[in-house]
C-alpha cells in the first residue's frame, strides 16, 4: 500500500513527437500552487521601482574578474571556450537582427499553436510551451530592443546529453552545455524562418543574447517549476536543459502554469543544498522580488562556476535530473523517501584538483576563493584607480596623467563591449 495519497496527475507529451505521453502522480502533501507562489503587488513594485537587469550588467565587475580564471583553468578548457566563442559569434549577430525579418507570406489568422509545437519538437526541443510576454521580466537595458508587437512567447527547452552531464563538473559537461547552445542556434533559425513562412514575425531571446530571464515565462507556460537549485525543473529532464524563448505575433493559445509538486518536494529533498561545494544554496525559501523561492548566493556560486568547468554539482545530484520526475514521484508516493538520497550513485562527485566527495562530504576552500569584486566594472575600476592614487600620493615619480589615461582607456573598453555577449561566452551562455 502506498504511503502517500495522490492529489492529482500531470500528463505531459513524450520527449519526442512519437514518444508516448508521461503521467506523473503528485502527492497530496506536495501540493502548493501552479507555478511559483507570487505576490503580484510586490512583482509590480519591483518591476517599476527596481527593474530587472542581467547579471552581466549589474555584476560586470565579477564577470571581468572571473573570466580570466575560467579561461586559465586548463589548456583543454581554454580550447573549448575558444571554439564555443568562434561558433556562437555568428549566431549572436543573427539574434540581434532576426526581429527585423519580415513575414514571407500573408498571415491566415488561424491559430498555429500545434503547428509550431510539432515543428519545434521535430527539430529537437523536448519541452515546448506558450505564454504571453510579461514585460516585468524584460531586462531594463534591453527594454527598447524587444519589438512591442510581439506579445506571445514560445518557450523552448533542449535536453543536454545525459552521459556527459553525469561527468559534472568537468570538461565533458562543459562541452555538452556548449553543444546544446550550438544546436539551439540552428533550431532558432529554422523556427524563425518557419514562423515567417506562416505570415508572422519572430525575435529570439537566448542563449547568446537574452532579453530577460527565461524561467518566469517557462513556469507560466506550464513547463516546470523552479527548484531549490534556482533552476527550472522540467518533467522530462529535471535541471538538465537549456532554455530559449521566441517572441512572436503569431496567433497561439497560451498554456497555463502547473503544480508538479516541485515547490514542496525540494524542501524535503535538499540534496542539492547539502552537496553544493560553494555552500551557495539556501535551505529556506525567501520572498524575493515578489516570488517565494530558494535564493542562490551569487558570491558563493560564481567562483565555483569559474574554477570548476561551470560546476553544475547542484544539477548532477538532483534526483529528478538523474532518474526522471515520474520515477522520483512514484518512489516518494510509495515510500515517503527521496529516490537515491544518501547514496554515492546520486550524491558523489569529483572536483578537479580537489578529489572525490561522497554523501556528507564537502570540499574546503580558503576565504580568498570567494573574494571577488561586486557591482558594475566601471565602479570597481574607479575604486581601484582611487586606491592607486592614495597608495602613490607621496611618490613624486608617478606620472598621474598616464594613470588617468590608462583608467580612461579601461572604462571606454567596458562601454564598447557587449556585456550580454561577453557574459554568454564567459559563462557558457546561461543568462536565464
Amino acid at each position: 500500500m502506498a504511503l502517500k495519497e495522490i492529489s492529482h496527475h500531470v500528463t505531459r507529451p513524450g520527449r519526442r513527437n512519437d514518444d508516448p505521453e508521461v503521467t506523473i502522480p503528485i502527492a497530496t502533501d506536495l501540493v502548493t500552487v501552479p507555478g511559483v507562489p507570487t505576490r503580484e503587488d510586490d512583482v509590480n513594485f519591483y518591476s517599476r521601482e527596481f527593474p530587472l537587469d542581467s547579471q552581466s550588467v549589474i555584476e560586470s565587475a565579477a564577470s571581468e574578474w572571473l573570466g580570466p580564471i575560467r579561461r586559465n583553468n586548463s589548456p583543454d578548457s581554454l580550447r573549448q571556450l575558444t571554439y564555443y566563442a568562434k561558433v556562437v559569434a555568428p549566431f549572436a549577430e543573427w539574434v540581434k537582427d532576426c526581429g527585423s525579418q519580415g513575414p514571407t507570406t500573408e498571415a491566415s489568422g488561424v491559430d498555429v499553436t500545434e503547428l509550431l509545437r510539432h515543428k519545434a519538437r521535430e527539430l529537437g526541443c523536448g519541452e515546448v510551451g506558450f505564454t504571453f510576454v510579461d514585460k516585468r521580466y524584460i531586462f531594463k537595458s534591453k527594454m527598447n530592443e524587444v519589438r512591442p508587437e510581439l506579445t506571445n512567447a514560445m518557450c523552448l527547452a533542449v535536453e543536454q546529453d545525459y552521459e556527459m552531464t553525469q561527468q559534472t563538473p568537468g570538461l565533458a559537461s562543459q562541452w555538452t552545455h556548449d553543444d546544446v547552445y550550438e544546436r539551439q542556434g540552428f533550431i532558432a533559425q529554422e523556427l524563425v524562418g518557419y514562423i515567417n513562412s506562416l505570415g508572422y514575425r519572430a525575435q529570439v531571446s537566448g542563449p547568446t543574447i537574452a532579453y530577460g530571464p527565461a524561467m518566469p515565462l517557462f513556469v507560466q507556460a506550464g513547463l516546470g517549476q523552479v527548484g531549490a537549485n534556482g533552476i527550472m525543473m522540467s518533467p522530462h529532464f529535471g535541471p538538465w536543459s537549456r532554455l530559449q524563448i521566441i517572441f512572436t505575433d503569431a496567433v497561439v493559445t497560451h498554456d497555463k502554469p502547473i503544480d508538479y509538486g516541485i515547490h514542496a518536494f525540494c524542501q524535503i529533498c535538499q540534496v542539492c543544498t547539502n552537496r553544493c561545494p560553494g555552500r551557495a544554496l539556501q535551505r529556506e525559501k525567501v520572498w524575493y522580488r515578489g516570488a517565494h523561492k530558494n535564493k542562490v548566493t551569487f558570491k558563493r556560486c560564481n567562483p565555483m562556476i569559474a574554477r570548476y568547468s561551470d560546476c553544475g554539482v547542484c544539477q548532477k545530484v538532483c534526483p529528478i535530473g538523474a532518474y526522471g520526475m515520474k520515477p522520483v514521484m512514484d518512489h516518494y508516493i510509495e515510500t515517503g523517501e527521496v529516490l537515491g538520497k544518501g547514496t554515492h550513485d546520486l550524491e558523489g562527485y569529483e572536483l578537479p584538483g580537489k578529489g572525490y566527495y561522497g554523501p556528507g562530504e564537502l570540499p574546503r576552500f580558503d576565504r580568498e576563493t570567494f573574494e571577488m569584486p561586486r557591482g558594475r566594472s566601471e565602479d570597481w575600476m574607479l575604486m581601484q584607480f582611487r586606491d592607486k592614487l592614495i597608495e602613490l600620493k607621496d611618490d613624486p615619480t608617478v606620472d598621474r596623467v598616464q594613470l588617468w589615461k590608462e583608467f580612461r582607456e579601461k572604462v571606454e573598453e567596458t562601454i564598447n563591449r557587449d556585456f550580454l555577449t561577453e557574459m554568454a561566452m564567459d559563462s557558457g551562455g546561461e543568462l536565464s
